[in-house]
């Protein structure tokens, strides 16, 4: 890890054996476990009283209704912390669903060691984006419509140009400062000139 801080984490699944795994693999990497929850309630509770880095959470909770995604939806409109799904299902609804609860990062399960940390750092990078939309954007409706705009945006820059995820990002965050206009103005500019591009191809 990169970081002199160690990223604290709060791990939330209803399997001890996930749970203990988990633990294991992050600890190993560096990262600090501040907590452990069996459902998405304590969870989100835990969250508030110990304000962590990232919740890595699984996305269902046997015998609950209040799944991962409903747990990720308070802690983002709290503005509390980025939540990493977990999950052994990748229906295209499900994902969708956590999307608009504004979950930053998805991890299917079974899932390597290996594959924790990238998971981890680009949750964290897009937590922090979110932040500056969010700032930008007043509610949490407008915020995701901006993030949708932005993620279209950063893709067709990383695509086209080259850049990784955070240039793109950056990008997009510059030209909005200097032209001082919204976020989601700039991305939906970008969207627009390469279609423009398509069509004269």
């Amino acid at each position: 890890m990169t970081s002199s801080r160690r990223t604290r984490i709060i791990i939330a699944d209803d399997e001890s054996l996930i749970r203990r795994d988990l633990r294991e693999m992050l600890t190993d990497q560096g990262y600090l476990i501040i907590g452990e929850a069996r459902d998405g309630r304590t969870a989100v509770e835990m969250a508030r009283k110990l304000k962590p880095d990232l919740v890595i959470m699984d996305i269902r909770f046997e015998g609950d209704d209040f799944d991962g995604i409903e747990a990720a939806r308070v802690l983002t409109e709290e503005d509390i912390a980025p939540v990493l799904l977990l999950s052994a299902y990748s229906q295209r609804d499900l994902v969708e669903r956590a999307k608009e609860a504004g979950v930053v990062g998805y991890l299917v399960k079974p899932f390597s060691e290996a594959d924790l940390a990238p998971a981890i750092e680009t949750a964290l990078e897009r937590f922090h984006e979110f932040r500056a939309i969010k700032k930008e954007a007043k509610d949490l409706r407008r915020t995701l419509e901006t993030r949708k705009s932005v993620d279209r945006a950063k893709g067709l820059l990383m695509d086209k140009e080259g850049m990784s995820e955070a240039e793109a990002f950056r990008r997009i965050q510059k030209l909005s400062m200097d032209s001082r206009k919204p976020m989601r103005v700039v991305a939906e500019a970008i969207i627009l000139a390469h279609q423009i591009r398509k069509m004269e191809d």
